[in-house]
């Protein structure tokens, strides 16, 4: 019956069942790759060219396609900044950031979901990394807002939001792979993401600080006795955040600059966060050796990912 169907039709129920097994739980990559080339070996059947099933073109186009993304030398990138941004998250970096803007955001309305945003932000650019983002604020921002007496939903909807930012800020990790897929200039995507990414970033800000200047019942204001003096304050702003945004310009400026490629500048990334790591006292085997699995397994992800979304869509 499949050999009947016409290729829009054989679309259509290769969407169905890719659908229907992602809702029943197969991973993504996989399941693309198996959709792509049994629906594949049936769109370019043809008894008459075929002496045994291996002949068929599908089969051709899978290994041409897995060594394409192998071989492409903008992907080079994504290990890279991966590894920087596991090492950072790792050498407690970014903890240090948001309890230094905690304190110098403390006369705003929603002090502490500023904070988070502004962290979210500036990680974000530095690494490009979504999941990290996420899970670093979840567990380091989130606690700090609950116990400060912020409003549960609030404080779990700046988490959510400043997380999904680094889909959009330069260099996400995204926009990368979004340039292969569509064979588009890299460094354009940048340039062209960074002011909305950043816009986006603002209008958070604004929102928490407005929704907390309504009701400030849902984030509370720090008591005046947990706030140390402003000498102490800048202190910890400087020390915290001006070794992050020379990290910040090592990567994104060289390459908005067209100074440095993605892949050049994501290694020069990787190099400046293991000199961070050594600065803060904080680059111990046991950060290294956690920052280099967690980038060869999510990298693997993704080159997987990679393969399967070319079979399915050849």
């Amino acid at each position: 019956m499949l050999f009947s169907l016409t290729n829009p039709e054989i679309a259509i129920l290769m969407m169905g069942m890719f659908l229907f097994a992602v809702l029943l739980g197969f991973p993504i990559a996989f399941t693309l790759m198996a959709m792509g080339i049994g629906f594949g070996y049936f769109a370019y059947y043809d008894a008459t060219m075929m002496e045994h099933i291996f002949d068929n073109r599908i089969f051709q186009l899978f290994v041409q396609n897995t060594y394409t993304v192998m071989d492409n030398n903008v992907l080079t990138a994504v290990p890279l900044f991966l590894f920087m941004g596991y090492l950072v998250e790792r050498a407690g970096i970014v903890a240090k950031l948001f309890f230094a803007i905690r304190l110098a955001a403390h006369r705003l309305p929603a002090s502490m979901a500023v904070a988070a945003l502004i962290t979210c932000t500036l990680f974000s650019t530095a690494t490009g990394i979504i999941g990290a983002v996420v899970t670093l604020m979840g567990l380091l921002a989130w606690p700090a807002m609950v116990k400060a007496g912020y409003d549960k939903k609030f404080a779990s909807g700046i988490i959510c939001a400043g997380g999904c930012l680094g889909i959009l800020i330069p260099p996400s990790i995204m926009l990368i792979v979004y340039s292969v897929i569509a064979q588009l200039s890299p460094l354009r995507l940048f340039a062209a993401a960074i002011f909305p990414g950043l816009l986006l970033a603002g209008l958070y800000i604004a929102y928490a600080v407005f929704r907390a200047w309504l009701n400030p019942s849902i984030a509370p204001r720090p008591p005046k006795e947990d706030i140390p003096p402003t000498g102490e304050i800048l202190k910890e702003v400087l020390v915290s955040f001006v070794p992050l945004f020379g990290l910040i310009m090592l990567v994104l400026g060289t390459i908005l600059a067209g100074i440095a490629t993605p892949a050049e500048a994501a290694a020069a990334g990787a190099f400046g966060a293991i000199l961070l790591s050594w600065f803060y006292k904080t680059l111990k085997w046991q950060n290294f050796k956690e920052s280099v699995f967690l980038t060869a397994k999510t990298t693997a992800m993704i080159m997987w990912l990679f393969i399967g979304s070319w079979t399915f869509s050849s």
